[in-house]
């Protein structure tokens, strides 16, 4: 069972809130992906009250119920964080982001290091401008419209999300392989046909319930600077990189790890993107709560 509450952030904007797991164990907060929801897949839930963690994520500005915050960047997510963890009393924490939730569970690591105990950042993007890095290199077709559209400007950005908004909220469980097929993998494919996807597309929707613009301001903040370095973060950060993932290329997961001061890394050959979701969890959850 999943509670649902509200918190106000101190500029008076509303954060819809999700729980589980142990309401007296150990806390640990998810940044989802890009679209998402605060919804929280019920293995880890399952995993969470078997190590005794209190599991928590928030609807992002502009997804589900949460107030948008137009022009966001990543690091903006701090505030809210804290917001968030002063309201449920939380006082001290561990973080996981997976995929564009990465760059927001690091962020958390780097402007919150005295809550933060340990963060991991799973299929995670690098920053745009990653000196080495090429941004786009290994990225599935869909992603790559979708990235240089948002860099070509908010205009054009809009004409294509509204396309790619409506192709993917129309899609059943069972569609989402078509829907999705440039950014699938066989291992990511092989997740597709379990409950999983039937998990993807709730999400999806509930993320979208108030419309799609956190998927969007997501996307405008991921081309622009995050507001903080990578290399600025002093707490333990685990990255976790698929060779196989065609949403968020393996680079990505490279570059993180060779510019997160002391991260260990766990770059796995048989992972693509949706399997550290479905499979790597539990490991993270271990991994975490060692370090807390």
């Amino acid at each position: 069972m999943q509670s649902v509450a509200d918190v106000e952030t101190a500029d008076g904007r509303t954060l819809t809130v999700r729980e589980a797991g142990d309401p007296n164990g150990i806390p640990v907060l998810v940044h989802w992906g890009t679209p998402s929801s605060s919804m929280l897949y019920e293995p880890h839930i399952r995993d969470a009250e078997r190590r005794g963690i209190r599991l928590f994520s928030y609807d992002r500005p502009g997804y589900g119920h949460s107030t948008r915050q137009h022009g966001r960047t990543i690091a903006d997510c701090a505030a809210d964080v804290a917001a968030v963890c002063d309201a449920l009393g939380v006082h001290r924490l561990s973080v996981w982001g997976v995929s564009g939730g990465g760059p927001h569970a690091l962020a958390t690591a780097a402007l919150l290091p005295d809550r933060v105990a340990a963060a991991a950042a799973l299929a995670s993007v690098a920053p745009v401008d990653a000196e080495g890095l090429d941004f786009l290199e290994g990225m599935g077709e869909q992603n790559i419209v979708s990235f240089t559209a948002a860099q070509a400007g908010e205009e054009s950005h809009r004409a294509r999300h509204d396309i790619e908004a409506a192709e993917m909220l129309g899609a059943t469980a069972e569609e989402l392989v078509e829907v999705m097929s440039t950014l699938l993998g066989p291992a990511d494919r092989n997740v597709l046909t379990t409950d999983f996807a039937q998990f993807m597309v709730d999400d999806f929707q509930a993320g979208a319930i108030a419309g799609t613009n956190g998927w969007f301001d997501d996307e405008e903040a991921f081309v622009r600077p995050w507001g903080f370095e990578p290399a600025s973060i002093r707490v333990p950060v685990l990255i976790c990189q698929g060779e196989d993932d065609r949403f968020v290329p393996y680079g990505h997961g490279v570059w993180l790890a060779e510019h997160v001061p002391g991260c260990e890394a766990w770059l796995t050959p048989e992972d693509g993107h949706l399997t550290l979701i479905e499979h790597r969890v539990p490991d993270v959850h271990a991994w975490l709560l060692e370090r807390f």
